[in-house]
């Protein structure tokens, strides 16, 4: 007819009915017939497979009864924190100031609410779920802090630049509305760090080189974090002051005799700085003395020297120690003629042993006499 408006509503879709502009009602699915002697009846269709309620008139709209009937409100009022489950899957984080709308026959709604001001912490289960709905942001804006503290480590929670806590190993999560949330990990396990390449004149004026490695651990994480900053750097610069002390204060036949001394020293004078910020100084080592090429030659040369000087002392201590010994056997001999015969045997035995065949001719004492002349 022609005066008569049809309207078709589908089984996933909802209807807002208007009339010359004002609000009429919703209409559900079905067949939808209206007098319309002037064309005043328009209708807005919304699709159920997008539930979530967006018109620029929300707000007017939102007095009619009938409408807020078919809609879920959820509003973030001051210190308030909405959770919105669709089919039992979060897919909504409300945050105080915001405010969604949901048609409630799209889907099977679940609200939780959170209340920041009595608890800012997120139980593990919810913090996982607006994790991997990746809930935790808007835009810049952090919502929901996450952190995972893993072992041999300490979590240090600081809200609105305040140390509040420390934190075990284990995850967390932290409602940021309102307030700002962050946390800092410490590292409590052995560390190592390396001062290299330090050009450091001794107390004789010679130019060297050093290498030093140095282990360490936190044992005070609160410290560690709130009295220094780039407590690395920090740690290194000790070190660093601490070994061009140990060498300036020392020659270099000194520092070379004992590279260990080096270390000591070092350790002493900064252990107690180290502590102070929250430090434990483990281990202090001295990995390298490097000496400028000049400076190499002469060492070797005195080391040379040293040693030669050495090997001849000992050749002449030698020497000494035989002639001692022949003079003690001469004189034993000189006493004892059978001790002499035994000898003479023995040097005959020698004799033998260098020819093939000997002739005897005059007697065994010329034999004798042979063998004294070969041994000479």
């Amino acid at each position: 007819m022609m005066f008569q408006k049809r309207i078709v509503v589908s089984d996933n879709e909802r209807a807002l009915l208007f009339k010359e502009g004002r609000f009429e009602k919703v209409l559900m699915p079905g067949v939808h017939r209206f007098w319309d002697f002037a064309d005043a009846y328009n209708a807005e269709f919304f699709d159920l497979v997008e539930p979530e309620f967006r018109h620029k008139k929300s707000k007017v709209l939102l007095e009619k009864e009938q409408l807020q009937a078919q809609l879920l409100v959820v509003k973030g009022e001051l210190d308030q924190v909405h959770l919105i489950y669709k089919n039992g899957t979060l897919i909504r984080l409300v945050t105080p100031g915001q405010e969604v709308m949901y048609w409630k026959d799209a889907a099977d709604f679940e609200l939780k609410t959170y209340n920041v001001a009595e608890d800012v912490r997120i139980p593990e289960k919810t913090m996982q779920q607006i994790v991997e709905a990746g809930l935790e942001k808007q835009g810049y804006k952090i919502r929901a802090l996450h952190a995972v503290i893993a072992e041999q480590h300490v979590g240090l929670r600081f809200e609105n630049g305040k140390l509040v806590e420390e934190l075990k190993p284990g995850r967390y999560g932290f409602w940021a509305t309102g307030k700002t949330q962050h946390i800092d990990a410490v590292d409590m396990r052995l560390q190592t760090t390396e001062v290299a390449a330090q050009e450091i004149l001794t107390r004789d004026k010679v130019s060297t080189r050093y290498n030093l490695i140095a282990s360490y651990r936190v044992n005070d994480a609160k410290t560690f974090v709130t009295k220094i900053t780039k407590g690395k750097d920090v740690i290194y610069q000790v070190l660093q002051l601490a070994l061009r002390e140990a060498v300036g204060t020392k020659t270099l036949d000194v520092l070379l005799e004992d590279k260990q001394a080096i270390a000591k020293v070092v350790a002493d004078e900064s252990k107690t700085r180290l502590e102070k910020m929250g430090v434990q100084l483990d281990q202090v080592g001295v990995k390298d003395i490097i000496l400028p090429g000049d400076m190499k030659d002469i060492l070797n040369q005195v080391v040379q020297a040293q040693k030669s000087a050495e090997a001849n002392v000992i050749k002449r201590r030698e020497e000494t120690a035989a002639t001692r010994s022949l003079h003690n056997t001469a004189k034993v001999m000189e006493n004892n003629p059978v001790l002499l015969r035994l000898k003479e045997l023995e040097a005959l035995e020698k004799i033998s042993e260098r020819v093939e065949k000997i002739q005897v001719v005059g007697g065994l004492d010329q034999v004798l006499n042979m063998s004294n002349l070969l041994t000479k």
